[in-house]
């Protein structure tokens, strides 16, 4: 299975800031059973909810976010995404994403395998550390970078885990997990998001897989 590096359109203001949300929707049929796992403040629910008619519920550990999702309207449980999935029955979703949050997961092998108990499918997108500019301030400057992607310093940052695209990938061949769906994806400050296909491990900013048993 190969990676697609089709250039998504333009979008009107205020929309395509976070270009794995719209694929996200893009993927996910009208009227999906959806569990959004470090939901933050619930776009991605509000937008599958609207968008595509989906009966969501979200789970965070931060409590703002939480309340952020909760004024919305939207069903959020306040704890952590483990607590969260010991406790769901099998195939209760069709859907349990888990977006930009596996690197701050303790344990991620656990955490997945649970997403895909509890659900059909799992969609799963990390920031990639071997991205080229992470690569280039490293060999060069001897610092790690401060990015969009990557907004901590060492000395703050909540990701406790260094990700990258092919160690994703040999992941889920050793946990036998079929990869429905892979992209790569690049932002280039906002300025021409888009998907790439050649050296998505160098090229890519963030790694995207859609996940089944």
């Amino acid at each position: 299975m190969t990676y697609t590096d089709d250039i998504l359109p333009l979008l009107p203001p205020g929309e395509g800031k976070r270009l794995d949300y719209d694929i996200i929707v893009s993927i996910i049929p009208n009227g999906s059973r959806i569990l959004d796992l470090g939901c933050g403040n619930g776009e991605l629910m509000e937008r599958l909810i609207k968008e595509k008619n989906c009966k969501a519920r979200g789970v965070d550990i931060h409590q703002p976010a939480v309340s952020a999702s909760i004024s919305k309207g939207l069903s959020v449980f306040h704890g952590d995404i483990h607590e969260g999935l010991e406790d769901l029955g099998d195939n209760m979703y069709d859907y349990v994403i888990l977006s930009r949050t596996l690197q701050q997961v303790a344990d991620p092998d656990k955490v997945i395998n649970q997403m895909l108990r509890v659900g059909k499918h799992a969609i799963v997108s990390f920031p990639n550390f071997a991205y080229w500019r992470i690569r280039f301030n490293i060999m060069l400057r001897g610092r790690l970078p401060i990015s969009a992607a990557l907004p901590y310093s060492w000395y703050d940052t909540p990701n406790i885990r260094i990700i990258t695209i092919s160690d994703f990938e040999n992941f889920c061949k050793i946990q036998k997990m079929n990869v429905l769906k892979k992209f790569a994806i690049t932002i280039d400050n906002g300025e021409n998001p888009r998907k790439v296909s050649f050296l998505p491990d160098l090229l890519g900013e963030y790694g995207m897989f859609l996940l089944s048993k």
